[in-house]
């Protein structure tokens, strides 16, 4: 198939044809937690000590499957458990939300029931999604319980220093925990929303859309196919703004291809690539994207010893293999002209060298450079 689709060098959105390609062709695996990034993750109150863990919830005695409003399988099956497992699963479960919302106190326990708890069979984490409800005003939301990947953990760790959102997430060696981002899938908004969005609409998502792409190649974040980000509308005095939002994060670092973190090459985007071509000309492209990399290299700057403190435990993790890290700097170097991306012997070399280069050169990109 042929799509007409952006790309071009440093970023640049330059119309080009290219022939639609499997990006992601093999499972990745999950990569455990270093001792590392375990004192890391202790030192920024991100460690949890838990007498429950992913492998338990998995001994449900049956299921039913989850069905959306249109009657369609949603992919996700409700779980049941017999009633000692169900009793004490619910237990730890509420002292979890607790220890992620609040301050892990039990005060607020009678308070708290758990409505469900739906199993993904899609995808590669597998998760479990809590849905908690307090009781007194029937407020509830939805937590997800995932197995530990160091990968997930990097790539929760850059969304939460170098994107506009704070993450709220806890881990050990078995079990990840995380909060819920709420927000339209994005294959749900481009299927049911995006056509009865206004002509000045479709321009402010277009600009998020090129936002969000730029920052998601940076951090080198893959696999944003629509149904892992959401977009979420905004109030705003008399119109609505649109932001677009990450919500799975295991592909970080982890693809040869610089393609796969560049949302824009896959196919389930394409609607959202038309909108740009039709609503934003190419000096406004090149316009958000030096916006959105100042941005992102002023965070770096802000974000103090953290950053560099979890980038030095990165170069020392494995994350990939060896054949991915050789054809991605490759590509990084062609892309960028920058010799230090051939230099990186490890994923986490690799991402110092992005940020290097961002620190760098942003104060000196200007609109004519990149024209």
């Amino acid at each position: 198939m042929i799509i007409e689709t952006q790309s071009g060098k440093r970023g640049i959105f330059v119309k080009k044809s290219v022939v639609e390609e499997k990006l992601i062709s093999k499972k990745k695996p999950f990569f455990p937690i270093s001792k590392a990034l375990m004192h890391f993750l202790k030192k920024y109150d991100r460690w949890m000590e838990s007498s429950i863990c992913y492998e338990d919830l998995l001994r449900f005695s049956g299921s039913v499957i989850v069905y959306d409003k249109n009657d369609s399988d949603t992919l996700w099956v409700r779980v049941y458990y017999s009633d000692p497992d169900r009793e004490e699963i619910d237990y730890h479960l509420k002292t979890i939300y607790t220890q992620l919302y609040s301050d892990g106190g039990d005060s607020s326990l009678p308070d708290l029931n758990i409505d469900a708890i739906d199993y993904c069979t899609f995808g590669n984490s597998k998760p479990f999604r809590i849905k908690i409800r307090n009781i007194l005003n029937d407020n509830f939301t939805y937590f997800y319980v995932k197995k530990t990947d160091a990968s997930r953990v990097y790539g929760l760790e850059f969304e939460h220093t170098l994107s506009p959102y704070n993450l709220n997430y806890m881990v050990n060696h078995d079990t990840l925990i995380e909060e819920h981002i709420a927000g339209i899938p994005g294959d749900v908004f481009i299927k049911e929303y995006l056509p009865d969005c206004s002509a000045a609409e479709k321009a402010q998502i277009a600009k998020e859309y090129v936002k969000f792409n730029e920052r998601c190649m940076i951090r080198l974040l893959g696999d944003m196919r629509a149904y892992n980000y959401v977009v979420i509308p905004i109030h705003d005095f008399d119109h609505v703004i649109y932001k677009i939002r990450a919500i799975d994060f295991d592909q970080q670092c982890f693809e040869g291809k610089l393609s796969v973190y560049r949302p824009q090459f896959f196919k389930e985007n394409y609607p959202l690539m038309m909108v740009i071509k039709d609503k934003l000309n190419h000096e406004s492209i090149v316009q958000y994207k030096i916006e959105e990399r100042s941005i992102v290299s002023r965070r770096l700057i802000n974000s103090g010893n953290r950053i560099d403190f979890l980038v030095n435990i990165m170069k020392n993790d494995l994350l990939t293999i060896p054949e991915n890290l050789e054809k991605l700097k490759k590509e990084i170097f062609v892309f960028t002209k920058e010799v230090a991306f051939t230099k990186s012997k490890s994923m986490g070399e690799l991402m110092q060298a992005a940020f290097d280069y961002m620190r760098r050169n942003y104060q000196n990109v200007s609109l004519g450079d990149l024209l």
